[in-house]
């Protein structure tokens, strides 16, 4: 099965022209009536891990107080540490103490731009977790990329690769956040009518790469005319961000610079920061050998992210047109799945995905690996 770069280009603007509020859309009137994977990129198994933890998270409450949740078989107890340098957590006083596996939370932390929670057990190696939201009102679905576990034990390194939608509201007090972030890299997968209409506001000394997965310089009008024809949309133009050829150029160059990064934070996104971006979220953690099932938690938290600007898009188009609609701004787990389903046919396996579609061999996944897990 062939499927157009025209469907893709149309289904994904089309999605970007909603959320930005862009008026010039081709409205199509409702028609009549109309209301598991490969993960053989795992790296190899390991007897023992070094890192006790099988899960661990960290939540910002509304008040700012942080609720860590962790599962430690093994450890008997957990004492908890915080900083604002994930690398550079010291352990004068500790801020949490627990069993192998307890809830706890965290009070009386001065106002950060983001807190990192080490985790240190009485047996094994420690974890460091934060909040993934960097809880910007600007930018609801910036966030952490990493702080997943793999299948053989590691987990990605927190606070190092960052995901996020449009970045032109960001503020000036958002911008120097990032820059102490240490964010230097910023992918921009949007193409160039995109970046006119939204252009980007990047934290001093960060470096622009433009990485065209569309691989078009403009987008056109989209008509839909029921929520099935939407979903079919999305289906294709997921297919499409594993197969065409600008895709693949552009999706390689994310993940060749993580390859390379020499110690700088990186940061991928495109308008709605859910399906180009999404897509670049889903082939970095698989091929650092996170499940499937945890792939798309990541992939469907768009939707909890994006909530309210789902909401408050949607509450501007007319009754008629809202279930229609809906589709093309939120994400499914059938997107996802055509995305995994297109790399087998297409290439037969996610390694040889990697190898083939986005050329890197097994030297750049081990130095990948290297950068980007622990444990």
């Amino acid at each position: 099965m062939t499927i157009s770069r025209t469907r893709l280009t149309a289904a994904v603007a089309l999605t970007g022209a909603l959320v930005l509020g862009t008026p010039a859309l081709a409205v199509a009137a409702p028609a009549a009536g109309s209301a598991s994977a490969d993960t053989s990129a795992a790296a190899p198994a390991v007897a023992r891990h070094a890192i006790p933890f099988t899960s661990a998270t960290a939540t910002q409450q509304a008040d700012g107080s942080f609720t860590l949740t962790w599962t430690a078989p093994g450890a008997r107890n957990v004492t908890v540490y915080a900083g604002t340098d994930p690398d550079d957590i010291r352990h004068r006083k500790a801020v949490a103490k627990g069993t192998g596996s307890a809830t706890v939370t965290v009070t009386g932390l001065a106002a950060a731009d983001r807190w990192f929670f080490e985790l240190v057990p009485d047996r094994g190696a420690p974890l460091v977790v934060a909040d993934r939201s960097l809880h910007l009102a600007s930018a609801p679905n910036f966030r952490d990329a990493g702080g997943y576990r793999t299948a053989d034990g590691q987990w990605v390194r927190t606070g190092v690769v960052y995901r996020s939608g449009d970045l032109s509201k960001l503020t000036d007090q958002d911008l120097a956040k990032l820059r102490r972030l240490g964010i230097r890299t910023v992918f921009d997968l949007r193409t160039p009518a995109e970046q006119k209409t939204a252009p980007d506001r990047l934290p001093a000394g960060a470096t622009a790469v433009n990485a065209n997965v569309l691989g078009v310089a403009d987008t056109g009008a989209f008509n839909v005319t029921s929520p099935q024809a939407a979903v079919r949309a999305m289906v294709d133009a997921e297919r499409t961000m594993v197969s065409a050829d600008s895709a693949r150029t552009a999706y390689h160059s994310v993940l060749n610079a993580l390859v390379e990064r020499n110690d700088e934070n990186v940061l991928f996104h495109c308008t709605a920061g859910k399906d180009r971006t999404g897509w670049a979220s889903a082939a970095l953690l698989t091929a650092l050998g996170v499940p499937r099932e945890t792939v798309e938690a990541d992939y469907l938290a768009s939707n909890t992210y994006r909530a309210a600007e789902i909401a408050a898009t949607l509450a501007q188009l007319p009754p008629a047109y809202q279930a229609i609609y809906k589709p093309l701004l939120d994400v499914r787990s059938e997107y996802l799945a055509a995305g995994f389903d297109e790399v087998q046919r297409k290439f037969g396996s996610f390694d040889a995905y990697l190898k083939s579609g986005l050329g890197l061999d097994k030297r750049d996944l081990r130095d990948l690996r290297s950068q980007l897990l622990v444990g």
